[in-house]
């Protein structure tokens, strides 16, 4: 009988070999793969939400909270969008090939560098079916093969989509191991999995702190790691009040449940007394619990008092931790302590104060006057991503198709030889 490292192995070799075959493939055959691959998805969409009945009934046996049943669910609606998902990456430039620079040294010999995939990446995943389309489709299109190992709770869903997906791989005789989903629940295999160093590239978890921390914990292979989100804003005395209150608002109450959500505002100490009684009357009328430092609350009695464990911490509810800084100095040195490399931004009419507070947070998307909610791929005009990486090797911030190629040294020599 055929033990599940046995079947992990043999998972990671077939893609590593589909890998070579993924990195010649032309734009225009990878484009017509990922469009036919979406239009199979809505055809079988009876299918795929039959088999998504099955996980959404065992969730709730298993107690599931109504959050989660409703991240797993799948229906036409959410089908379609996970298609033209698809179709948008279809449509986004390739990285591949791409060379990026070119220059001559003295013995005229000309230097570049050209993108080129990763080879073989392993997404480990929670909760989402949708996760099983988008990240196959980001890893095809940017000449990778993939291996794929969501949540037990999202088992049927999974290997549904990844089949309809698979299908389109097997009519252009493309390896059946460039797209590869772990056909079954039990965690050994997520353990196994991060041990092919031989055949996996790279490790993107994507879902709570606890599942990274576990794959950071055991994998020999590279991670990409995302832990928390614990996003800052930040009001200098220059701010208008009405810009304020209006991304403040956005960015903690729009959906509190993601990890671009706000979780800590600082205040400039010398607009306290008139901004903080103006944004806690404005977010305690939409059910924000706010937990203020001393400073804070001299000016918002009615506010709980904040701890030291609130300056990081990722709520993701309406809760929202406030302090009061003295000026930029004070801000930056709070969110370089705290925050967890993840969005800042800094509401100001001070152009300085902008470009400083660009320069010296070490975040991986720094803002100003603008919402921390924009921290997203499809945002920031990436077409989509498949995480955010909070890991400054090799990607920082969003990560979009380029940040699935690196990148190698190509050049050309006209008889050239080292002295």
């Amino acid at each position: 009988m055929t033990t599940v490292a046995e079947k992990i192995r043999a998972i990671a070799a077939k893609a590593r070999e589909a890998s070579f075959a993924m990195a010649k493939l032309s734009t225009a055959a990878k484009n017509e793969l990922l469009i036919d691959m979406a239009l199979a998805l809505v055809n079988n969409a009876e299918h795929i939400i039959a088999e998504n009945r099955k996980d959404l009934e065992a969730g709730e046996k298993r107690g599931l909270s109504s959050a989660m049943l409703d991240r797993l669910m799948l229906d036409h609606s959410r089908i379609n969008g996970m298609a033209e998902a698809i179709r948008e990456v279809a449509a986004l430039p390739d990285p591949v090939g791409e060379v990026t620079g070119m220059w001559k040294r003295p013995n005229d010999l000309m230097v570049g560098r050209m993108r080129i995939p990763l080879g073989v990446i392993g997404i480990i995943y929670e909760s989402r079916p949708n996760v099983t389309s988008d990240a196959a489709a980001l890893c095809l299109k940017s000449g990778n093969a993939v291996v794929l190992r969501g949540g037990s709770e999202a088992i049927h869903s999974n290997v549904a989509i990844a089949e309809i997906c698979a299908q389109e791989l097997k009519k252009r005789n493309i390896p059946e191991g460039a797209l590869s989903l772990v056909p079954f629940p039990e965690r050994e295999g997520v353990t196994e999995m991060l041990k092919q160093e031989e055949y996996i590239d790279v490790i993107i978890p994507r879902g709570g702190e606890n599942l990274i921390r576990f794959v950071v914990e055991h994998s020999k292979i590279p991670v990409i790691k995302h832990y928390k989100g614990v996003c800052h804003i930040f009001v200098d005395a220059s701010a208008d009040f009405e810009m304020a209150r209006n991304i403040i608002v956005n960015a903690k109450v729009q959906r509190p449940g993601v990890c671009n959500a706000l979780e800590t505002l600082l205040v400039h100490r010398e607009i306290a007394p008139t901004f903080i009684p103006f944004i806690y009357d404005a977010l305690s009328g939409l059910k924000v619990e706010v937990r203020g430092d001393e400073a804070f609350r001299q000016f918002a009695p009615q506010a709980t008092a904040a701890v030291e464990e609130d300056w990081e911490a990722e709520y993701l509810d309406l809760i929202l931790a406030a302090k009061v800084v003295d000026g930029l100095d004070g801000a930056i040195d709070h969110i370089n302590r705290y925050c967890s490399l993840h969005t800042e931004s800094i509401i100001t009419g001070n152009y300085a104060n902008a470009q400083r507070f660009i320069r010296e947070v070490n975040s991986g998307v720094v803002m100003v006057n603008a919402s921390t909610r924009f921290s997203d791929g499809n945002q920031l005009g990436l077409g989509a991503e498949i995480g955010i990486s909070t890991t400054k090797l090799h990607s920082f911030g969003p990560m979009g198709l380029e940040d699935l190629t690196t990148r190698k040294f190509i050049v050309y020599g006209d008889g050239q030889i080292r002295p």
